[in-house]
């Protein structure tokens, strides 16, 4: 494998201390602290080990890889996402996943809220009635959240629609020593639904997140379980409160940190193209879906497999504990 620019500015081998065998795979980062672009490898075949442990070198350097012009299959999507762990199966997928294939999510713009009875615009505006709520990792909620998260283009918009992720290792070491000896010894109340605002009249959407809770005590900073890393845990869709701290210092100070994690500077934006992939660590990693096309009538249709998590790990060594645990996903 190949890396011709790395995030920091020299060239690195993908795995240090041993030569890189030539597989014919380049890595190409795009932005300065997170992201790259992957080229000479064919994810509609299976791929070799070599070339699953170098891609899985990229991703945690660069918590998100982007693939295109691949054109998968359902089967192939799957496939491809085995090379890296167990694919999360959830019993409820939504009207629009693949019956046959139950590792598969398919999410669909202007039908979002459409079974709560809910028009897909308001849905949105009530997800993210705050300009940082939309930012979030793949079900953080749950005590072991997903480890990787693929992503692949179905139909997509002639422009919009672009996906953009943050680096939280990076937005972590950007914090003052202080800051970081702070947030160190933190814990968070992490709920389903945290980041939509109720309807006070009715809202059927807002009482199935209540029978359908699911609520953790996650560390405000985890260890990577692979790299060693901290990592700022933060996200605006999932995060109610810091413990120990009073509503008023717990809502200023995790606004600030999402103002951390999501500067642009730690971030990257994608614009899909039809057969891309995209690839991401959601232990180190939040997102933000697009919300500029809707008004414009275009459809977007994008396919999602999970790989099944751990259990996140603080500094100290404890790990995240359980409020709400409804089984199985």
């Amino acid at each position: 494998m190949t890396i011709h620019q790395s995030a920091q500015g020299g060239s690195q081998p993908s795995s240090a201390g041993e030569p890189a065998q030539d597989t014919g795979i380049e890595v190409e980062p795009v932005a300065g602290h997170i992201g790259a672009e992957v080229t000479g490898a064919d994810l509609t075949v299976p791929l070799d080990d070599t070339a699953v442990t170098q891609i899985r070198a990229a991703l945690l350097r660069f918590k998100v890889l982007f693939f295109r012009d691949q054109h998968l299959d359902h089967a192939a999507h799957v496939a491809f996402s085995r090379h890296f762990g167990e694919p999360v199966v959830r019993p409820r997928r939504g009207s629009s996943a693949p019956p046959e294939f139950a590792e598969i999510e398919t999410a669909a713009n202007r039908l979002g809220g459409t079974r709560f009875g809910l028009d897909h615009g308001e849905w949105l505006e009530r997800r993210r009635y705050s300009l940082l709520r939309g930012w979030h990792c793949d079900h953080g909620s749950r005590i072991d959240p997903p480890a990787l998260t693929v992503l692949r283009a179905g139909t997509v918009p002639p422009y919009g629609g672009d996906t953009t992720w943050a680096n939280l290792v990076a937005a972590y070491s950007g914090l003052s020593e202080p800051l970081r000896g702070f947030v160190d010894g933190l814990r968070a109340e992490h709920r389903l639904g945290v980041g939509y605002l109720p309807n006070p009249i009715d809202d059927e959407y807002a009482r199935h997140l209540l029978e359908h809770q699911i609520a953790t005590v996650h560390p405000l900073v985890r260890v990577h379980p692979e790299t060693g890393e901290r990592v700022l845990f933060v996200n605006g869709y999932y995060l109610q409160r810091i413990q120990g701290l009073s509503r008023a210092e717990s809502s200023r100070i995790v606004e600030l940190l999402l103002e951390q994690a999501t500067r642009p500077e730690y971030t990257v934006r994608f614009r899909w193209d039809p057969g891309a992939v995209a690839i991401w660590d959601n232990r180190a990693a939040i997102h933000l879906a697009p919300d500029d096309v809707n008004h414009l009538g275009f459809r977007r249709i994008m396919h999602r497999v999970m790989i099944t998590g751990d259990v996140p790990v603080g500094v100290d060594g404890s790990p995240s504990q359980p409020i709400t645990w409804p089984q199985p996903w």
